[in-house]
């Protein structure tokens, strides 16, 4: 009996899911510092997605401006990690990644600012909600609040959303005229291995090259599950599926990772945190079903 083509995506999309709400998780394990990571992260994946280029380059029918949009996204993504990646050491792998979904909600006023693209009613009515949300995660400054650095970490985090909303509306114009996401996908991997050798000497004084064990082989398991499998898995499936369906499949990537990071970590977080989450994920799941642009 022949499976049908919504089947495969669905299967390939929470596949990919599944697999990319592991990223926090291993950053924590590798226990490097933050443009470490992301340097790494991208590195290690930049062969391997260059081999499966190499394979299917027919396919790849991108002229040259849009393969340097491609690198500029991954340049932009190297911040977007740097951010998220200092968030994870003061909050925790979980709510580093809840609150890095604000990017649902800051995408469409990105894409305000650089494509005139409003906002929808939607997205005016549920930033507040997001942002009462992220509040709460910080902790208020109560002392049972999760983390080394609650307040910094949240704002890490947020800079981290509008790091990875703006990574989007780039990368989102490098790949239109490609038949498959190999292509743009390992241009952005190489212009976030570039970022990051620039931010890491500039911006974080614990920046290395030096190969360690096991912190490295908890990158190369980012950068091959993650980066390559979990995202390639994700932008070949989701572009099949319904804009709901799609919606609350995305919102199991952050819930995974502070499952996780319960299990792994024991990541507890206080009932204010928990609320601040709820809220987050609750704003993000609704705007995801009505979206942040205006379409037309």
């Amino acid at each position: 009996m022949p499976v049908s083509p919504r089947r495969v995506a669905h299967v390939l999309a929470v596949s990919g899911i599944l697999i990319i709400s592991f990223s926090a998780i291993f950053v924590r394990l590798a226990g490097v510092s933050p443009s470490t990571a992301a340097f790494f992260r991208a590195a290690y994946a930049a062969p391997v997605l260059a081999a499966l280029w190499v394979m299917g380059r027919r396919q790849d029918h991108r002229d040259r401006r849009a393969r340097l949009r491609a690198v500029a996204a991954g340049l932009v993504f190297a911040a977007d990690l740097t951010f998220w990646h200092v968030a994870i050491a003061d909050i925790g792998a979980g709510l580093a990644t809840v609150v890095a979904n604000v990017q649902v909600v800051l995408v469409g006023f990105v894409a305000w600012m650089l494509y005139r693209e409003r906002p929808t009613n939607a997205a005016f009515a549920l930033v507040p909600v997001v942002l009462a949300g992220v509040a709460l995660i910080s902790g208020l400054g109560r002392p049972d609040a999760y983390g080394a650095h609650p307040a910094r970490g949240v704002a890490f985090g947020m800079l981290a959303g509008a790091s990875y909303a703006c990574f989007l509306l780039v990368f989102r114009t490098a790949g239109r005229s490609s038949a498959s996401p190999v292509g743009p996908l390992s241009d952005a991997t190489l212009g976030t291995a570039a970022g990051a050798l620039v931010i890491g000497p500039l911006f974080d004084p614990h920046f290395s090259l030096a190969i360690t064990w096991p912190a490295h082989g908890w990158l190369v398991a980012l950068a091959l599950a993650p980066q390559v499998t979990g995202w390639l898995f994700i932008t070949a499936a989701l572009p099949r599926l319904p804009a709901l369906e799609t919606s609350i499949l995305l919102l199991g990537q952050p819930m995974l990772t502070v499952f996780w990071a319960f299990l792994i970590f024991g990541e507890r977080l206080s009932v204010v945190q928990w609320l601040g989450a709820g809220l987050v994920l609750g704003g993000v799941g609704l705007l995801g079903t009505r979206g942040s642009v205006r379409s037309g």
